[in-house]
């Protein structure tokens, strides 16, 4: 396929533009809510939308990043181009994101490894083969996945690609901290204390009320309220165990991360640098910034990763 030509010049825009040109995509096709059950009380809201016709096709389950959902609009783009190309598309909700947080008001992070076990093994019980594909949060929250349960992963998946990942989580959380990034630093933090607020009101025995009310950085909402309700020592002690980079060594089925080189909180350094298996295809884009990817695509509302991903899907799945 041709490779990546940015639309938009900068990091910037083409992370905020990608943002705002799919803004007004909707889920077109029917879904099915299903709930699959992770672990005791928690319950992940998956959206299946079945293709009709024999059920040998393949299957995309799509994973949203931090405070997403399955109506992120990069997921439905992707999941556009790939029911139309001819997967089944399934978008699982990480634990109380979107719709699903009556369902189940607990916590996610990016270590919570049994949740997409969970939601993998269902799926592996309806298609005989599937892929992943995962962008920033629940991109490493992919990896690290493949890396920490390859034995017990269900061997239906049969390749997995993640965009813009987190690598090292620590890292990342440094770069959302440099003033150039305030816009997305600050959105990221009013978002998740005010995801922990109304997980409060929803399980106030359960999470104690104000914990959010003076943290003003990502590490700080880390630091007090995941670290502690995730069991983790502090904030650095969790982005260590969830960082995915040191585990890329670990996957033993085909993978791509995809990267940029101006991505504005996740160095493209950073994504380079870790030894990988051969399974595991590393590639650095030039120019498309923060799951922006803002380019001729095929995929809904210029989405060039969505059409990269599904090339590599397709060219394991011929195999």
């Amino acid at each position: 396929m041709r490779p990546f030509r940015s639309y938009v010049p900068g990091g910037h825009l083409q992370t905020i533009g990608g943002q705002l040109v799919r803004s007004y995509l909707r889920w077109p096709f029917g879904a099915e809510d299903v709930i699959v059950e992770a672990d005791d009380d928690v319950r992940l809201l998956v959206r299946a939308s079945w293709l009709p016709g024999p059920k040998r096709r393949p299957a995309l389950l799509l994973v949203h990043g931090l405070e997403g959902s399955d109506e992120a609009r990069y997921m439905i783009s992707t999941g556009m181009l790939a029911y139309r190309s001819g997967w089944h598309v399934v978008r699982m909700n990480m634990r109380g994101c979107g719709d699903s947080l009556e369902l189940c008001p607990k916590l996610y992070n990016a270590g919570l490894t049994t949740d997409l076990v969970a939601v993998s093994e269902w799926l592996a019980r309806r298609v005989s083969r599937f892929a992943i594909g995962s962008f920033s949060l629940g991109a490493g929250l992919t990896l690290l996945t493949l890396a920490r349960e390859r034995d017990r992963f269900p061997e239906e998946c049969i390749a997995a690609v993640a965009v813009c990942p987190p690598l090292d989580m620590s890292a990342c959380a440094d770069a959302l901290e440099l003033r150039h990034n305030w816009i997305y630093h600050q959105r990221f933090t009013r978002s998740l204390c005010a995801s922990y607020r109304a997980r409060q009101a929803l399980a106030p025995t359960h999470y104690k009320e104000g914990l959010e009310r003076n943290v003003t950085t990502l590490r700080q909402f880390d630091d007090v309220i995941t670290a502690y309700y995730g069991g983790y020592g502090n904030a650095e002690d969790y982005y260590r165990s969830a960082s995915s980079g040191p585990r890329l060594d670990q996957i033993d089925r085909p993978t791509l991360v995809l990267g940029t080189d101006n991505d504005p909180f996740i160095p493209s350094v950073d994504i380079a640098h870790w030894p990988h298996t051969k399974t595991v295809r590393v590639e650095i884009t030039s120019g498309a910034g923060h799951v922006g990817f803002i380019g001729s695509s095929k995929a809904p509302r210029f989405f060039w990763a969505a059409d990269r991903m599904l090339a590599f899907l397709q060219e394991i799945d011929s195999k």
